[in-house]
């Protein structure tokens, strides 16, 4: 079984021209498709690390998102974001460095190690996090990155957290001031949230308590888990019948059902998941439920190829939502045909999706 998915694996990687991705992603699917586990080797590994590496030192283009409180806050995006300028925006650069953190921990023999290692010790500097948190603590900018970036930031918080490295303590202390500050707002902000944000882009409510919450368990912030847990069960406790038809959006990167039932299976026991489930997403008890990717038209447009981390992401919910629940089963080989379908594309493509898939390819690989 591992030889086998590492050999699909080795095929994904190696297909880099448009017609060999043509071929890969129109293969004819067969009855006896079999379930893998997708795992990545030392050469798949260096691959993905080039996309971060690529884009972590780019300046520009680069979208600010910024709000301005008047003249003296027009500034370049290094001078405003010291630590995550790159990237194209600020979220894209922090989880762009949480994938370096994670192939780093995973392999250490990273062909680009000293240089990931650079830019993870230059734009983590406890001096450049410092005026991060300052941009933060503005009373303009306490919505900046509301709660997508803050999700990220919470999971490269966590990536170097369980990285046993003298390195990972060092990144740690100083990304601490603005973890800490990421964990205020959250706590600021949930309670005053009456409904929650269900659309496929970047403020999902669900997709930024899942994050979170996996943060705080990993921590034992009891104060944040109760109050993801609470707040999570306020939104989405009596919801039915979830529209999956309706998706996707054309630009979606993240499905609103399937973010929404991967949060309650972190957040409910298990028998209630599945009675919870049975209501929220009934079909996917069917052992013929079928879920085609988002199909990509043109991946040099920057909103239409998030459709390519729409794919990533549905995977790696419905690994969650599928986890240590056999009914659930056939979930996997949906979960891998979206990866199959859209992990050819990411490498030797447009800077469009360059920037910003390979944290979402790597992180649907990760998850077990």
């Amino acid at each position: 079984m591992k030889i086998l998915s590492t050999l699909l694996l080795f095929l994904v990687f190696a297909c880099n021209n448009s017609e060999e991705k043509q071929v890969l992603n129109t293969q004819p699917k067969t009855e006896n498709e079999t379930v893998v586990k997708l795992e990545l080797n030392l050469e798949q590994a260096n691959k993905l690390a080039k996309l971060p590496l690529n884009c972590i030192a780019v300046e520009f283009p680069n979208k600010l998102g910024q709000t301005l409180a008047d003249e003296t806050e027009l500034a370049l995006p290094k001078v405003l974001h010291p630590a995550f300028f790159g990237c194209f925006d600020w979220h894209s650069s922090v989880h762009g460095h949480w994938s370096l953190v994670s192939l780093l921990k995973q392999f250490p023999d990273l062909e680009q190690r000293d240089l990931a290692i650079q830019f993870l010790q230059n734009n983590l500097s406890k001096e450049n996090i410092e005026q991060e948190v300052a941009y933060f603590s503005k009373n303009h900018n306490k919505s900046f990155e509301r709660t997508y970036g803050w999700a990220w930031l919470l999971k490269l918080a966590e990536e170097l957290h369980t990285w046993d490295d003298p390195l990972a303590r060092e990144l740690e202390a100083n990304l601490q001031p603005l973890t800490d500050k990421i964990i205020e707002l959250y706590l600021e902000f949930l309670p005053k949230l009456n409904y929650p944000v269900r659309v496929g882009e970047h403020s999902n409510t669900a997709f930024g308590l899942s994050f979170a919450l996996d943060y705080a368990a990993t921590f034992g912030n009891t104060q944040l888990v109760e109050l993801i847990k609470t707040r999570a069960r306020s939104f989405y406790q009596n919801d039915a019948a979830c529209p999956i038809a309706w998706e996707p959006s054309g630009f979606d990167f993240l499905s609103p059902c399937l973010e929404e039932a991967a949060l309650m299976k972190r957040v409910l026991g298990q028998a209630e998941f599945k009675s919870w489930l049975n209501s929220f997403m009934p079909q996917l008890f069917q052992s013929d439920f079928k879920l085609e990717p988002g199909v990509v038209s043109d991946r040099t447009d920057g909103k239409l190829v998030h459709l390519d981390g729409l794919n990533f992401s549905r995977a790696w919910c419905l690994y969650t939502i599928s986890k240590d629940m056999n009914e659930l089963s056939h979930l996997n080989l949906i979960a891998q045909k979206h990866l199959l379908y859209s992990l050819p594309n990411i490498f030797e493509d447009s800077y469009e999706g360059g920037h910003w898939l390979g944290s979402f390819a790597l992180y649907a690989l990760n998850t077990d």
